[in-house]
């Protein structure tokens, strides 16, 4: 195998489109965390037959996002493991490819409200109930320069985190734990 890449970006309109189901983006941030899964056991965490599975992690390998694990045992299984560590969506300007886009980014913000849901049921008996955020919003006045320098400030934070953990087993007593950042325009830019 070789060196997983820090991020793919992923701007074809089919890779984009088949980037929107659901089992999909599932398998894609499992592989991406540095599990080896085969069909059948990515099948239980989807909740799709091991041969529908096989199906959408041939799909992922046909846009480059996944591969042939290093088999072990007798070699019937036929594990999968992301190629990168990252992903990034960037539309180009050919037809078709915002749209593909936004069928993407819908089925991630409907992952994230169910996660939500889901959280906000069960915060009261959740023992770790007060290092959680649940969502935070707001609206920041920040010139292009301050856009960027934050930007990199959280990603830094995020990276750092990230690459402690990918190089080693995760630290006794932790959990995984699902972020989404986002840093957008809400109006035009000044002149």
């Amino acid at each position: 195998m070789a060196r997983r890449r820090e991020s793919i970006t992923i701007s074809d309109p089919k890779a984009l489109r088949a980037l929107a189901h659901p089992a999909r983006q599932r398998l894609i941030n499992e592989l991406f965390s540095g599990r080896v899964l085969t069909a059948t056991e990515a099948a239980e965490m989807v909740d799709l037959t091991p041969s529908a599975v096989s199906h959408h992690l041939r799909a992922l390998e046909k846009y480059g996002l996944a591969e042939r694990a290093t088999a072990s045992g007798d070699g019937r299984e036929r594990p999968w493991q992301g190629t990168a560590r990252g992903l990034r969506l960037s539309p180009s300007g050919v037809p078709g490819s915002l749209p593909a886009m936004q069928s993407v980014v819908s089925t991630h913000l409907g992952e994230l409200a169910s996660n939500l849901d889901t959280f906000i049921a069960n915060r009261d008996e959740d023992p770790w109930r007060g290092s959680y955020q649940g969502l935070v919003t707001g609206d920041l006045w920040l010139t292009r320069s301050e856009t960027e320098e934050l930007g990199k400030v959280v990603m830094d934070a995020i990276t750092a985190y990230d690459t402690a953990r990918r190089t080693r087993k995760p630290p006794k007593g932790s959990r995984k734990t699902a972020f989404t950042w986002s840093l957008l325009p809400i109006d035009s830019a000044p002149d």
